[in-house]
C-alpha cells in the first residue's frame, strides 16, 4: 500500500512540474497542442496541459543585427565590397507569422540585401557610392520593410558601415588625394606669400608717406624760421631783398664752416652757372651793407639808451668809428 502512495505522489510531482514552464523577459513561447498552434505566452511562469501541450519554440523580441558583405561593380567598372548592417525585430502581434511563415529569416534578409545593393550600386560611379551611401541604406531599409512585414519582422535600421574598393583602386585614390592635398597646400603657401608681399608694400608705402610728412614738416619749420629772420631784419630797416641775400650768405658760410671742420672731406663747392660767381659777389656786397646797417642801428639804439661803446672810446676823436667789416 505504501508503494502505491509513493508512486502516486511521484506521478503528481511530475505532472506539476510538467504543467509549468518559465519564459524569459523579451521572449515569447509558442505552445502547440497535438502539433497545432494553441497560443503564445509572454515572460513569467506559465501553465500548460502536461503531455498534451508542448513548447514548440521560443521567439526573441529583442532587436537583432545582421551583417552582410556584398561584392558588386560600380558604373565605372570598379569592384567594391559593401558591408551592410541591418537591425530588425519581431513584432509582438505577428509572432505566429514570424515563427511559422519564415523558416530562416537571416537568409531571407540577406537575399533582399544582395538584390537591392546590386540594383542600386551599378547605377553610380565609385565617388557617388561614398557620397550616397545613406541613399543606398534607405533603399535597403525600404525594400526590406515592405518584404519582411508580411512575415512579422520590422526593419529598424539599415546602414552601410564600410565601402572597400579593390586594392589597386585604393592605392590610386590615395595618390589622387595626396596630390590634391599638395595642390591645396601650394595654393595656401602662394596666398601667404602674396599677402606677405602686399603687407610689405603697404608698410613701405606708409614709411614713405611718413617720411614725406617729416620732410614737409622740416621744410615748413625752415620756412617759418626764414620768415622770422626776415621779419627781424625788416624791423631794423632792412628790406626783404637785402635780408634774403644776408640769409643766403650766412647759410653759405655755415656750409663752408661745416665742410672745413671735416678733416678728411673732399667736397668742392662750384657755381652751377656762369653767372653764379657774380651773383654770389652781389649777395655778399648786399649782406655786408645790411650788416653795416644793422651795426649803425644798434649803435643808435645804444646811444639812445646811454650805453657807450668801449671800442669808440679807445679810438681817436677825429677817427670815424670802425665797423666789423673794416677789420
Amino acid at each position: 500500500m505504501s508503494y502505491i502512495w509513493i508512486l502516486f505522489f511521484t506521478i503528481l510531482i511530475v505532472l506539476v512540474f510538467a504543467s509549468f514552464f518559465i519564459v524569459k523577459q523579451q521572449t515569447i513561447a509558442v505552445v502547440e497542442r497535438f502539433g497545432k498552434f494553441t497560443r503564445d505566452y509572454g515572460a513569467g511562469i506559465n501553465m500548460k496541459i502536461p503531455f498534451i501541450d508542448r513548447v514548440a519554440g521560443r521567439v526573441s523580441l529583442r532587436i537583432q543585427q545582421l551583417d552582410v558583405i556584398v561584392e558588386t561593380k560600380t558604373k565605372d567598372d570598379v569592384f567594391v565590397h559593401l558591408k551592410i548592417s541591418v537591425q530588425f525585430q519581431i513584432q509582438r502581434e505577428h509572432v505566429y507569422n514570424a515563427f511559422y511563415k519564415l523558416q530562416n529569416p537571416h537568409e531571407q534578409i540577406t537575399a533582399f540585401i544582395f538584390d537591392v545593393v546590386r540594383a542600386e550600386v551599378p547605377k553610380m560611379i565609385l565617388d557617388d557610392v561614398f557620397v550616397k551611401k545613406e541613399e543606398i541604406a534607405l533603399a535597403i531599409q525600404r525594400e526590406l520593410k515592405e518584404a519582411m512585414l508580411n512575415y512579422g519582422y520590422d526593419i529598424v535600421k539599415a546602414l552601410v558601415t564600410d565601402i572597400d574598393p579593390d586594392q589597386k583602386v585604393k592605392i590610386a585614390m590615395n595618390r589622387i588625394n595626396a596630390a590634391e592635398r599638395e595642390k591645396v597646400a601650394a595654393q595656401h603657401e602662394g596666398d601667404a606669400q602674396r599677402i606677405l608681399i602686399i603687407e610689405r608694400a603697404k608698410a613701405e608705402a606708409e614709411s614713405k608717406r611718413l617720411q614725406g610728412l617729416g620732410i614737409a614738416d622740416q621744410r615748413r619749420e625752415i620756412a617759418r624760421g626764414l620768415e622770422d629772420s626776415v621779419d627781424v631784419l625788416n624791423n631794423v630797416g632792412i628790406n626783404s631783398q637785402e635780408a634774403s641775400a644776408l640769409i643766403v650768405v650766412t647759410q653759405h658760410y655755415d656750409t663752408l664752416q661745416s665742410v672745413g671742420e671735416a678733416t678728411n672731406s673732399n667736397l668742392i663747392l662750384l657755381p652751377n652757372s656762369p653767372q653764379a660767381g657774380s651773383d654770389m659777389l652781389n649777395n655778399m656786397i648786399a649782406s655786408f651793407a645790411a650788416s653795416n646797417q644793422i651795426g649803425e642801428q644798434m649803435k643808435k639804439d645804444n646811444a639812445a639808451k646811454g650805453i657807450v661803446n668801449k671800442k669808440s672810446t679807445r679810438e681817436g676823436p677825429n677817427e670815424p668809428p670802425k665797423t666789423e667789416f673794416d677789420y
